[in-house]
């Protein structure tokens, strides 16, 4: 480890020690950066395989895309990255996007047209949770061979029918679309896994930072691609901090130990606002806050008490308490902001209505184990539908864990009730009907992880067909249209209960600038951020 590493490590143990009134402030050093937040959900950081909120952030500065977003303009959409141009074939099914000369891969191997075809394939080809991505445009382990190709400096990419051209350019958009160097690649790699295990801890992107350290539920390390085609960052190094209580993200960043804290709740919010030398940034995010009722329950699949649980909710309660700030009432799949979003938020607490419901359905005394990873907002959301639940007659059970043991847990079909969030992977409304709305097919052999509707066993009472109709809608304002229907079915049948959308905001050091969170659209970007002035 390090010795700054070290330092920062430290600084967090002596928190219990010293208050930010009688601390003396440290200052990190001028061409870094130091972000404490929330990064136990990370489990690898191979851009084929991870699906994790915190990966994507880190991957974001590692690995470009064909595609890719601004972070100084990113209401401007998808913009040319690795590639240069595109054009499609009359009948809309090929894309061929000539790939832009000059650039690098940290390793100092030039970016090839074979370099796309490799990682795009490699995604489809490993087959890990986010490759539904790529395989719902007909990309299959059976036909990648032909639906990617590479020739010359250009890469053709053939869908199995004709979409929307922006969907198909959204989707290379995420981050299974990151383009990862081949000969490093293939150089580590172990019994035909195209360097997956050695991709979980280290990096061979062409972005403009590459990974130097990752300590599981402690910290990231990124340093400059000295190849970044734009030029190395102003931050030379940035820190990612595991730091998991809100209160001590703000004492790090009142101390001057952090430059930046992600986490931070309502009050310590409130606390930063009224502190010198710092300041906060508050960003419209595409990450719902929601929980789910497993389909597999006999009670909790009759459609009475799918209903009842989304009136046994304090959402005006909780949004303007403990979260106040930080999350606004939104009760549809897509985030506001998003082509087609609904902004019909029809239910609120009704202990009355929801008894109703209840008893229609004959179900009295329900006890439920509700899991829910262990952060802060999580916890007390929980605690509170804990509350509520319990004016119905409905016993909740929380089960607190990392996010890796819960996510298993929720994958895998296992819980009676999840908690937790969902972001969008691309900037298209169908990256939430598609796993919210749509699930082809509901047996467990499937295994469609990446599926909200598989992990809670709910064959979507018909808005699979509807999704999928929408899917190859040209028109956009009658596309629009059959979101909004297919939300408000949603709405009234499915197990979901959407509660709230995020307004993430960040405590900053005064000195730092530039720093984009990725608004509903996409992950932070470090690159663009430098220090200016008197911290202080």
């Amino acid at each position: 480890m390090r010795a700054f590493s070290k330092m920062l490590l430290a600084a967090s143990a002596g928190l219990a020690l010293a208050t930010a009134s009688n601390a003396v402030h440290a200052e990190t050093p001028d061409d870094t950066l130091v972000v404490a937040l929330r990064i136990d959900d990370i489990i690898t950081m191979d851009p084929a395989e991870s699906f994790e909120f915190a990966t994507a952030d880190v991957n974001r500065n590692i690995y470009q895309k064909l595609v890719n977003f601004d972070p100084l303009n990113l209401e401007a959409g998808y913009q040319p990255e690795i590639a240069e141009s595109w054009s499609i074939s009359d009948d809309g099914r090929t894309l061929t996007f000539n790939i832009r000369e000059g650039l690098k891969f940290e390793s100092g191997n030039p970016v090839t047209a074979e370099d796309v075809e490799f990682s795009l394939r490699r995604a489809v080809l490993l087959n890990k949770t986010p490759a539904f991505i790529l395989k719902q445009l007909g990309l299959t382990a059976d036909n990648v061979a032909e639906t990617i190709k590479a020739e010359g400096n250009t890469v053709a990419i053939t869908t199995d029918r004709r979409y929307a051209t922006s969907f198909v350019l959204n989707c290379l958009t995420a981050t299974v679309g990151g383009i990862v160097d081949k000969l490093t690649a293939m150089a580590h790699e172990i019994d035909g896994d195209m360097g997956n295990e050695w991709f979980k801890t280290n990096s061979a992107g062409s972005g403009p930072y590459k990974l130097t350290g990752w300590i599981p539920n402690e910290s990231v390390d990124l340093t400059a691609n000295p190849n970044f085609h734009l030029g190395e960052p102003a931050m030379k190094r940035v820190l990612l901090r595991h730091v998991q209580e809100s209160a001590n993200q703000r004492r790090l960043l009142e101390r001057g130990d952090i430059d930046v804290a992600r986490n931070l709740n309502s009050e310590d919010v409130k606390t930063v606002r009224n502190t010198g030398g710092l300041r906060i940034i508050e960003e419209l995010r595409g990450r719902l806050m929601y929980f789910s009722l497993n389909q597999k329950h006999p009670e909790l699949s009759k459609p009475e008490v799918r209903q009842a649980v989304k009136y046994l909710v304090d959402y005006r309660g909780m949004e303007s308490s403990f979260l106040d700030g930080q999350y606004v009432v939104h009760q549809n799949f897509l985030p506001k902001t998003f082509p087609g979003a609904a902004t019909e938020n029809p239910f609120s607490l009704n202990v009355e209505k929801a008894k109703e419901l209840l008893a229609e359905a004959d179900v009295d005394g329900l006890e439920l184990e509700v899991g829910v990873r262990d952060a802060q907002d999580r916890v007390e959301i929980a605690e509170t539908l804990k509350t509520t639940f319990a004016k119905a007659g409905i016993k909740l059970s929380i089960t607190v864990g990392p996010a890796k043991q819960i996510l298993g847990r929720y994958r895998a079909r296992d819980l009676d009730v999840y908690l937790g969030a969902w972001g969008p992977d691309y900037p298209d409304p169908h990256t939430n009907a598609g796993t919210f709305a749509y699930n082809p097919d509901n047996s467990d052999a499937a295994n469609a992880t990446g599926l909200l509707t598989w992990r809670n066993s709910w064959d979507t009472g018909g808005l699979s067909e509807k999704t999928a109709a929408a899917l190859v809608e040209n028109d956009r304002n009658a596309r629009a249209e059959l979101y909004g229907e297919i939300q408000a079915a949603f709405r009234e049948i499915s197990p979901f209960a959407v509660m709230f959308q995020k307004i993430e905001q960040a405590g900053l050091r005064n000195a730092v600038q530039n720093l984009n969170l990725g608004g509903a659209t996409t992950a932070a970007s470090y690159w663009p951020v430098t220090k200016s002035g008197n911290q202080n």
